[in-house]
């Protein structure tokens, strides 16, 4: 398991949640990346950015979306997504631990995310993701996309078929 940087008494009393690859790992096999995606509400932007700046990361650049990439004391890259979506609030009051202690988004609202991002790497996840996730958690799913994102149900459930068939054919392997 990577180490990543512990923001969580840099950013003690602000909601916010690891998504992006190493959030993954609470739900799937590790895979490799570069940085650690964390996503804070938008109006919390300034304030996060002041207590990393204070905390000695510096501000590297702006993102492709609302927010920006900063560079650890340790040379750590992180990106600080803003996010504004209806679900955030609800996501951030539900967050799950993984593995290593990390706060990360819970899995129906990091689907989410995914889907409407769908680059290939993103795709690959929610298919692994999905299919190791249990019956219960598909509900939670399928439930949060309904509400949420209605128009990517069909492609919700092509990969949970997928991603139920990758799984259980690297499991006969």
């Amino acid at each position: 398991m990577n180490p990543w940087p512990d923001l969580q008494p840099v950013l003690a009393g602000i909601p916010w949640a690891v998504v992006g690859a190493v959030a993954t790992r609470a739900y799937m096999p590790e895979r490799a990346t570069k940085d650690m995606d964390i996503l804070v509400r938008r109006r919390d932007g300034d304030e996060v950015q002041a207590r990393l700046h204070a905390a000695g990361y510096k501000v590297v650049s702006r993102l492709a979306v609302p927010g920006f990439l900063v560079r650890a004391p340790d040379g750590a890259e992180i990106d600080v997504i803003l996010g504004s979506y209806p679900w955030l609030n609800e996501a951030l009051a539900h967050v799950r631990q993984d593995p290593a202690g990390y706060p990360v988004l819970d899995l129906p609202y990091l689907v989410i995310m995914k889907l409407a991002a769908s680059r290939l790497q993103d795709t690959a996840d929610l298919s692994r993701m999905l299919g190791l996730a249990s019956d219960a958690e598909l509900a939670r799913v399928r439930a949060a996309v309904a509400r949420y994102a209605p128009d990517d149900l069909a492609d919700l459930e092509s990969l949970i078929y997928l991603g139920r068939y990758e799984m259980q054919s690297s499991a006969a392997d």
